[in-house]
C-alpha cells in the first residue's frame, strides 16, 4: 500500500510544542518499503521538495516558521526478538515505536537498562540521535547498533554503538551524518536478570521505598518525580527541557562558587564540571516568567513553554534572552536541546 503525500497540512498535531506552522508536503509511512518508496520518487521529482525532514514523535522540536519541504512522519513500528540468553536479551525496536511504551514492554517482560528513561518522550528513532538521558542512565549504555537508509542511495545498513560517536545528548545523526542517514531501527541488549540498578541520583531515592528495588519500582519513582516537576505537553505545550546542561572547566566553576556559593556542579572529570541549566537560568530570574504567549514553566525554567498561540519564533526569541542572560551573569553559554527547524 502506498504512501499518500498530503499538500498544506498543520503541524500542530504533529509536535508536542503545539506550534501552529504548515508542512507544504506532508507524507506518513509505516514500513520500509514505504519510506524506500517515498525517497525514490522525491529523488525523481526532486525539484518539487526542497528539503525533507523527518518527524517522530514531535518532542524534540522547535518550527520557526512553515516548512516548505517535505515532512516524512515516521510511524514504522515492531518489536522483534534477536538473540537471548540466561542473562539478557537483544530486541530490535522500529524507529516509529513511542519510546515510553517500549519503556513500558520492557518492565512488563522484566528487561533491564532503560527503566531510568521511563516517561521520556518521543519515538525510539530519536532516542539515538540525541543519546537520550535520565537519573544517571543515557541510551548508548543499551544499544548494540543502529539500522539506517543512506538518503543518497537508499541502502540500508548498520551504525554500531562506537560508530555512533554518543556524546552528552549527543551522535553522529547529529553532527557528521545530519541529513545523511534517515533512522529505521535500533538494536537494544537487556539484562533479564541481574540487573544493573541505578538510583544514585539522591530524587530516585527519596521516591524509593526500599534499598533493593526492582526495576520497576525504580521506573514508577521515575515517573512520579518526571510527573512532578514536568508539564504535561498534552496540558500545555512543551518540548521537554530546551537547553543542555552545560560543561564547564572545573577551575572556571570553582571560581563561581566563590561568587555564588550555591552553585550546583556534577564532576565529570578532573577538568570538566557540568552545571544544571535550570539552576542557572532559575538564579536569572525566568522560572515562572511569562513573556507574551510563552515563557519558562513554574516547576522547572528549563522548560519552555507555548501558553497557547505562540509561533515557533516568539519561543527561540524567548530561548535566545535566557541564553544571553545566563551567559551576562555567570560567563557560561548554554545550548539548545531542541532541534530547531528553520
Amino acid at each position: 500500500m502506498k504512501s499518500q503525500i498530503l499538500q498544506n497540512i498543520s503541524l500542530k498535531p504533529y509536535n508536542t510544542f503545539g506550534i501552529d506552522c504548515t508542512a507544504k508536503s506532508f507524507v506518513e509511512v509505516k514500513t520500509v518499503e514505504q519510506l524506500l518508496n517515498i525517497l525514490e520518487m522525491v529523488k525523481a521529482e526532486q525539484p518539487k521538495f526542497p528539503s525533507i525532514f523527518i518527524l517522530g514523535g514531535g518532542s524534540n522540536v522547535l518550527f520557526l516558521k512553515d516548512f516548505d519541504g517535505l515532512i516524512i512522519k515516521n510511524s514504522i513500528t515492531g518489536i522483534e526478538k534477536v538473540k537471548e540468553n540466561e542473562k539478557d536479551i537483544t530486541l530490535y525496536v522500529s524507529a516509529g515505536e513511542n519510546w515510553h511504551n517500549f519503556v513500558l514492554f520492557c518492565l512488563e517482560n522484566n528487561y533491564g537498562g532503560v527503566e531510568n528513561l521511563s516517561l521520556i518522550p518521543g519515538t525510539v528513532g530519536a532516542a539515538p540521535m540525541q543519546n537520550i538521558g535520565a537519573y544517571g542512565v543515557e541510551i548508548r549504555n543499551v544499544v548494540e547498533r543502529v539500522k539506517v537508509i543512506d538518503r543518497k542511495t537508499n541502502k540500508q545498513f548498520w551504525i554500531s554503538n562506537k560508530q555512533c560517536q554518543f556524546g552528552y545528548r549527543s551522535s553522529i545523526f547529529k553532527h557528521e551524518a545530519k541529513d545523511k542517514y534517515i533512522i529505521i531501527g535500533v538494536e537494544f541488549r537487556l539484562t533479564k536478570e541481574n540487573h544493573v540498578l541505578n538510583t544514585s541520583y539522591g530524587a530516585i531515592k527519596d521516591a524509593l521505598e526500599n534499598d533493593t528495588p526492582t526495576i520497576q519500582e525504580i521506573s514508577k519513582a521515575i515517573i512520579s518525580i518526571r510527573e512532578s516537576k514536568l508539564p504535561n505537553p498534552k496540558e500545555i505545550g512543551n518540548g521537554g527541557s530546551f537547553f543542555k546542561n552545560p560543561e564547564i572547566l572545573s577551575n572556571q566553576f570553582e571560581k563561581l562558587k566563590e561568587e555564588f556559593p550555591a552553585i550546583v556542579g556534577y564532576p565529570i572529570s578532573d577538568e570538566i564540571t557540568k552545571v544544571p541549566a535550570g539552576w542557572l537560568i532559575e538564579k536569572c530570574g525566568w522560572k515562572g516568567k511569562v513573556v507574551g504567549n510563552t515563557g519558562a514553566h513554574k516547576n522547572q525554567a528549563l522548560v519552555l513553554v507555548n501558553y497557547g498561540n505562540a509561533k515557533g519564533e516568539e519561543v527561540w526569541n524567548l530561548a535566545k534572552e535566557i541564553q544571553q542572560s545566563v551567559f551576562n551573569k555567570f560567563g557560561i553559554e548554554i545550548e539548545p536541546e531542541i532541534n530547531i527547524v528553520g
